[in-house]
């Protein structure tokens, strides 16, 4: 198919947080978007743009092939994220196998770039004087929980079909916070949980919260000067879970938690939210896993996107202040 005749760019998870957020970037700067969805997903988040719908399960290679037929740039933005399921391995199998499909596609229909959301959950933290790079990857063997395994695996096998030739550039965003976190995320339920004061007491460590709106745009910067097969971490500051939820207790005038809780009390009550959540089929908000997590802060230094792609990111309060305007503007502070 000529150039001419192709389609501008495809956006899987466009119904998702950073997803949308990657479509309304487009948007705002011309691109002709058509978007991948499966049917009966989420579509919240597309009102008002100019996008074509390509309803696909990225699981489903005949789909798959369709949706980016005369497509000259993607982005592989979906995944599954979840921290438990009743069965962790579909969340394994679900991100590995949406991957390949989508990879695979691209490749066949000679699509002429490709941006590929992985995650800091594929690499080794830091501490805040010596915070995690693109140089620290993690084995699968070393990743705490289904989704980071899945990250990990899904990780490799597009560094595996980058060194064959496919032009995917790979960036690693930390925790997204800002506008349109409809699930929400579990950063997102932090927040809700805070600004709702039933979060009496922390846990001591940290992450690095980035507006969601920043990590939109290294997407596009990763898809115009990234360099194929090379990762690119896409964060902001490195907060301690403590003054995380102090900002958020100052913006409602709430105090902030002061009870801190030694991880191994934490550890009951996740085990008791998961059989809880077996039993109602709901997402526990402390999972195991998400305990194990907690042990390492994840602080993370985006040097690289910066210097290579001219990245740049807000501070974090100000995601905090869009977040909080969006749950108030969409009914989840009744």
């Amino acid at each position: 198919m000529a150039g001419g005749d192709r389609q501008d760019v495809l956006v899987t998870g466009a119904g998702g947080f950073v997803g949308s957020a990657v479509v309304r970037e487009l948007v705002r700067r011309g691109a002709r978007v058509r978007v991948a969805l499966r049917s009966g997903s989420a579509r919240a988040h597309l009102q008002g743009l100019n996008v074509d719908v390509a309803e696909a399960d990225l699981r489903d290679a005949r789909a798959v092939n369709a949706a980016v037929r005369g497509i000259r740039r993607l982005y592989h933005v979906a995944a599954d994220y979840r921290l438990w399921a009743r069965n962790p391995n579909d969340i394994v199998e679900n991100n590995v196998s949406m991957t390949r499909t989508v990879m695979e596609a691209a490749a066949a229909e000679g699509v002429e770039r490709i941006v590929y959301t992985s995650s800091v959950a594929t690499l080794k933290p830091g501490e805040i004087d010596r915070p995690g790079d693109e140089q620290g990857p993690l084995a699968p063997a070393g990743a705490v929980g289904a989704y980071k395994r899945s990250k990990v695996l899904a990780e490799r096998l597009v560094e595996e079909m980058a060194a064959g030739g496919l032009p995917v550039v790979i960036v690693n965003p930390s925790a997204p916070i800002g506008p349109g976190d409809l699930k929400p995320t579990p950063t997102g339920r932090v927040i809700l949980e805070a600004l709702a004061g039933r979060m009496p007491a922390y846990v001591d460590t940290g992450l690095n919260l980035v507006h969601v709106d920043d990590v939109a745009a290294g997407h596009l910067l990763a898809m115009e000067k990234g360099v194929p097969g090379r990762r690119y971490v896409l964060g902001g500051d490195n907060v301690p879970l403590s003054a995380f939820l102090v900002e958020i207790a100052r913006r409602v005038g709430r105090a902030p938690p002061r009870l801190r809780l030694p991880y191994w009390s934490v550890y009951p009550v996740a085990v008791g939210a998961e059989t809880w959540s077996r039993l109602t089929g709901r997402e526990p908000f402390v999972t195991r896993d998400g305990v194990k997590m907690a042990k390492a802060r994840m602080y993370f230094t985006s040097a690289r996107a910066q210097s290579e792609l001219g990245y740049t990111a807000r501070p974090f309060s100000a995601g905090v202040d869009d977040a909080i305007a969006w749950f108030r503007d969409n009914g989840y502070l009744r």
